[in-house]
């Protein structure tokens, strides 16, 4: 299973202390966009400090102009308030969304948390219609876990 594979190399990522935060972040981004074919965009958004606001960390994938997002604004918007997963099988339907690129026709947000604090989340977006299954949600909630660790 591919994401066995995967959770191997997030640890090494994760390991790696010659690195920067944001160049293992990067590099997360990087390992999951070449490795599942169905991961168009991934991308990390964080709190930005004391603001109600999302911003845009590291990312692999089209360029976005939604460098910071206002909290419940859009799926990322959302889940910083909800502090819950959200899958969106079809962009489409969704009235709150923002959109990224005429491209993009599934998401998933899974939230990031610190000491119980709802810090940031990684962002996928897909061109593939309704890809995402449980299987991507436990994946990237133990992505997620991962990251906290290093934050």
């Amino acid at each position: 299973m591919i994401f066995e594979k995967l959770k191997t190399e997030i640890e090494t990522i994760l390991l790696d202390n010659n690195k920067s935060k944001d160049e293992q972040l990067l590099n997360i981004c990087e390992v999951l966009e070449t490795n599942i074919e169905y991961y168009n965009w991934v991308g990390f958004y964080f709190k930005n400090g004391d603001k109600n606001e999302l911003k845009l960390g590291p990312y692999v994938g089209e360029p976005t102009d939604h460098t910071i997002i206002p909290f419940g604004k859009g799926i990322c918007g959302q889940v910083a308030v909800s502090n819950e997963n959200f899958v969106v099988p079809d962009v489409a339907a969704q009235d709150n969304y923002i959109a990224c690129s005429i491209t993009v026709k599934a998401e998933i947000v899974i939230p990031i948390f610190v000491n119980g604090e709802n810090v940031g989340q990684i962002d996928i977006d897909s061109n593939t219609p309704d890809p995402f299954t449980d299987e991507d949600e436990r994946f990237l909630e133990f992505v997620c876990a991962k990251v906290a660790k290093i934050l």
